[in-house]
């Protein structure tokens, strides 16, 4: 490909005629479904890396799309990269999708536009900032970033290549959520006073591997020094893995992190803080004795103050949701709820002069329009960082014990080295941000 050309022009002058292109002769249908088949300029072509769970979930919404072309995948375990590449073979009808077990050689391939990513938090930065680097644009799950430090690399590289991307959050694409925040930014409950964020407490057993403790040699279908990757270096037991990762810090963030990509990253958008974040954010919670497999916090409450006194009060003893305190009443917020007092707010319209939120109704959708029209997608990758970004000072705040000061437009923590320290990686060699 001429340098300076990327992918998206590449194959618009193609179609018309001004190159000739190898990708566009071969390749998996777009769709099983019948219909016209878009023309190469107005197809996605798509690679996905991170197969266990998620990933597949979002690679099935991209396959139902007429103007995406998935071409090949990527997971270290090779049961999750058979059972995923049966799916794909099977709705296009033939057997060209590529598998791979490193992400590089995906990415290098050359004729991708776009890669869904659906990998443990550990693993976010590293593939999704190469990806950038590509010139690829990128549907990565929430939370962005294993730490905070990540997401600003990740944001930065996003802008630098200029980038699509969208984030796993799809409440955002909810009418209820929608509705909620849109009624919350046009003063129906007056200014808002505080805000409760409600996490889920505790554990879930996603894989059924809680006892499964004990050491031992990796399943033969699992690389799992390419899983561990730039986390430290530990024995395997199954506990730690598959589903179950999240409650590890050293691969994820517990349900902090886990579900500030959703209920706190609404309560920014009716707040209109999409953009900013906490100037301190303080908790306390229960954290595992040390050596515990599992050792996320199973219980906190935390208060993040932003500029002005606004406060948001995240904690696991809430409702999950999001419920804004106004001057005038309340509006709450969850899957399948939308409560308000008075009742009356919910009735109301909002005016054609007034603030009106970005609306989708269609997540997986809209990021395929973004990457065709180059336009920003409903949760981009500064917003999704600003939404983890709480989440990661509240885990800082809980393991230190300590009150943490922050600075939002330089995004450091002020006169406090260890919780400092606690805001970019510890990468286990080679690996690099």
């Amino acid at each position: 490909m001429a340098q300076g050309m990327d992918r998206r022009d590449f194959l618009k002058r193609a179609a018309a005629g001004t190159l000739a292109s190898p990708f566009l002769a071969a390749g998996c249908a777009t769709s099983g479904k019948p219909g016209r088949r878009p023309a190469p300029s107005e197809r996605v072509v798509m690679g996905a890396i991170g197969l266990g769970w998620q990933g597949p979930e979002n690679l099935g919404r991209f396959l139902g799309d007429k103007n995406v072309q998935v071409v090949a995948l990527c997971d270290v375990d090779k049961n999750h990269l058979a059972k995923t590449k049966e799916t794909v073979d099977r709705t296009y009808g033939n057997s060209d999708c590529a598998v791979y077990t490193r992400f590089e050689e995906l990415l290098a391939r050359g004729d991708l536009d776009a890669v869904s990513i659906a990998l443990p938090d550990h693993w976010h930065a590293i593939p999704a900032i190469a990806a950038a680097n590509a010139g690829l644009d990128i549907y990565g799950e929430k939370p962005i970033s294993h730490t905070l430090g990540e997401g600003r690399a990740m944001v930065n590289a996003v802008a630098r290549n200029k980038r699509i991307w969208q984030t796993g959050s799809w409440q955002r694409s909810v009418p209820d959520f929608h509705k909620a925040a849109e009624l919350v930014r046009n003063g129906r409950i007056g200014k808002v006073k505080y805000c409760e964020v409600g996490l889920d407490a505790g554990y879930d057993d996603y894989a059924g591997t809680k006892d499964q403790t004990a050491y031992g040699p990796p399943p033969p279908e699992l690389d799992y020094e390419r899983w561990l990757g730039p986390a430290p270096e530990h024995p395997y037991c199954p506990a730690r893995l598959h589903k179950n990762w999240r409650w590890v810090m050293a691969y994820g963030g517990g349900r902090i992190m886990d579900w500030v990509g959703h209920h706190l990253d609404i309560a920014h958008w009716g707040l209109g803080l999409d953009r900013s974040g906490p100037i301190s954010v303080e908790g306390t919670g229960v954290i595992p004795p040390a050596g515990s497999v599992w050792d996320a916090p199973t219980e906190y409450h935390c208060t993040a103050i932003y500029e002005g006194g606004l406060e948001i009060r995240i904690s696991s003893k809430f409702p999950t949701g999001a419920k804004w305190y106004g001057e005038h009443g309340w509006i709450y917020v969850d899957r399948g709820k939308l409560e308000a007092e008075p009742r009356s707010i919910l009735r109301e319209s909002i005016g054609e002069n007034e603030i009106h939120l970005y609306k989708c109704r269609d997540h997986f959708r809209n990021f395929i329009e973004c990457v065709l029209s180059r336009k920003e997608t409903i949760t981009p990758a500064e917003v999704a960082h600003r939404s983890a970004s709480v989440g990661h000072l509240c885990n800082i705040a809980l393991y230190t014990g300590r009150k943490i000061r922050w600075n939002p437009e330089t995004e450091q923590i002020l006169d406090d080295a260890a919780a400092s320290a606690m805001l970019l990686p510890a990468y286990r060699a080679p690996w690099k941000l």
